[in-house]
């Protein structure tokens, strides 16, 4: 059993649809199970040092703005193959072509709009999470239980 962590990110169009309690449950019905979650309005200088790897592309101006248009809810999630189930669960970044039951075809408006982040590889991961959480704030769960 691989157990991962990733990071995840309830952009602010989950928060003013109402989707976040809808959204973590699916997490948790897919065996993701949130070991640190906050919520946080991003600053620009935030959103912009997480986005840094798309500074020079012509949607990087466009999506910090998007992300710090009202608060985020940041999360770690944990549990086999995090990383990629948390992938799959997203769907696709344009929501047009997501396929049917992923959050983003069930909730994001646009491709700008798209509801979640998450982590892109396992190592990605780890630096995600490391930006917004310090080792402290992650809880560890028992598994031998």
């Amino acid at each position: 059993m691989a157990i991962e962590r990733t990071l995840s990110i309830l952009k602010p169009d989950a928060l003013e649809k109402g989707a976040i309690g809808k959204i973590i449950s699916r997490f948790e019905s897919n065996g993701l199970k949130p070991v640190a979650i906050r919520l946080q309005h991003l600053s620009q200088r935030e959103a912009e040092g997480f986005y840094a790897v798309h500074k020079d592309r012509p949607f990087f101006k466009d999506l910090v703005s998007f992300m710090i248009s009202g608060p985020v809810v940041l999360m770690c999630l944990e549990g086999e193959n995090a990383m990629q189930a948390n992938r799959d669960l997203m769907g696709a970044t344009d929501p047009k072509k997501a396929a049917a039951g992923t959050i983003r075809a069930d909730f994001a408006r646009s491709i700008d709009a798209n509801t979640v982040h998450g982590s892109d590889s396992v190592e990605n991961a780890k630096n995600e999470i490391a930006y917004f959480f310090r080792a402290t704030e992650l809880f560890a769960y028992d598994y031998k239980k």
